[in-house]
């Protein structure tokens, strides 16, 4: 059984025990979160969307640990005018275990 969740702007199709990263979710390590906003939820050739699902879908998982991502570098320059720019980033990320889906 597999399903599809929205979390942090994004669609991620998950299955019971995936392991994902997604943007920072506000959990103590450890702590069970449950997504209701499930866009889908299929096994094998049965599958059920959008307003299909009604409210009893969910998915539901455990935080693993709070992370980073890896520096990215934003690197401006403006040719013949020595203006540059640099800037790096780390998004914060979440990394969850799927416990459970039930629709």
């Amino acid at each position: 059984m597999y399903a599809v969740i929205k979390t942090g702007g994004k669609q991620y199709r998950v299955a019971k025990d995936d392991v994902i990263t997604v943007e920072r979710l506000t959990v103590e390590d450890g702590k069970k979160i449950e997504f209701t906003e499930v866009l889908l939820v299929g096994s094998g050739a049965d599958i059920k969307v959008g307003s299909a699902l009604g409210s009893g879908a969910k998915v539901t998982a455990e935080l693993v640990e709070q992370t980073r991502g890896p520096k990215l570098i934003a690197f401006k320059k403006r040719r013949r005018k020595n203006s540059r720019r640099k800037r790096g980033h780390r998004q914060d990320l979440s990394k969850i275990r799927i416990v459970g889906i039930t629709g």
